[in-house]
């Protein structure tokens, strides 16, 4: 029992104390840290009110908390208003942000070796959970065709982790031209896909950046919970937080993020779960 858990302790401490390095990733014209246990491919959990460390199967997944909170930032948006109707065409977007320097390098970002943008701080608009935009100023237009839309907004940082302030984000519900599609429930819980996106090159695949946005629902180990599957191995996550996985493979990667009751069955909602594919090259 003492060799199990003095095993369990040189982990941990390995873990929380790794170096760290510095990376880019791609999208578009945009550029956007794990321990691995050679004894056994079970999960290595690390008890700090949530799993904090897991490892399986050869992937690490650490939970990041060191960004810089960002308490007194505030995002709000404008317009357009939840539940206006709109014309089909180029739409307007415009926000007002408070606390937070659009454009500016977060403070970790040389150190925490996650890709990062050369652009800096910015909002991530995502439309009905599609790939969000990144948006450097507080404002932005985007050509929509007719339909009911969800627009969440939150700030990010500047390597895309997103502000987990319930003051630094929106969310709203606006119609496009004519429209029939049933009206999303705001107050039910809801996951919202934010990293990883697109494709990674170089020492950007070693550690990615796992995160969501999360609306009307707080994780805990008897309450709500996402599971997280990455190349079919699942990790059951509950604590809202950034995550830094690594370990994968070269080639294209299968992200599922599902929101789970306290029972665990997957959550009603539109946007569960969530699947994209991410792609690492050399």
């Amino acid at each position: 029992m003492k060799s199990k858990l003095g095993v369990l302790a040189i982990v941990s401490f390995l873990a929380l104390s790794a170096c760290t390095g510095g990376g880019e990733n791609t999208e578009g014209t945009e550029s956007d840290k794990m321990v691995q246990d050679t004894t056994s491919n079970d999960v290595i959990q690390e008890e700090m009110g949530s799993a904090d460390v897991m490892e399986k199967d050869g992937i690490k997944v650490s939970a990041y908390t060191a960004s810089p909170e960002f308490a007194g930032a505030k995002l709000t948006l404008k317009s357009p208003k939840n539940g206006e109707n709109l014309k089909a065409g180029n739409v307007k977007f415009d926000y007002n942000v408070e606390g937070y320097e659009l454009g500016a390098q977060t403070s970790d970002a040389e150190t925490n070796g996650l890709a990062n943008s050369d652009k800096g701080q910015h909002i991530h608009a995502i439309l009905n959970n599609e790939p969000y935009m990144a948006e450097y100023l507080p404002g932005f237009e985007k050509d929509l065709k007719g339909g009911k839309y969800v627009l969440l907004s939150f700030l990010s940082r500047s390597y895309h982790e997103s502000v987990k302030n319930p003051e630094a984000m929106s969310i709203i519900e606006f119609n496009v031209g004519n429209s029939d599609a049933q009206s999303i429930d705001l107050n039910a819980p809801h996951l919202f896909y934010s990293r990883p996106k697109g494709s990674y090159k170089g020492e950007d695949t070693n550690k990615l950046l796992l995160d969501f946005y999360l609306v009307n629902a707080n994780l805990s180990t008897d309450g709500y919970k996402v599971r997280a599957t990455l190349n079919g191995t699942e990790f059951m996550l509950t604590n809202w937080s950034a995550y830094v996985v690594e370990g994968l493979p070269k080639g294209d990667v299968e992200v599922k993020l599902e929101l789970l009751d306290a029972n665990g069955a997957s959550v009603n909602s539109p946007y569960n779960p969530s699947t994209r594919t991410v792609t690492l090259e050399e």
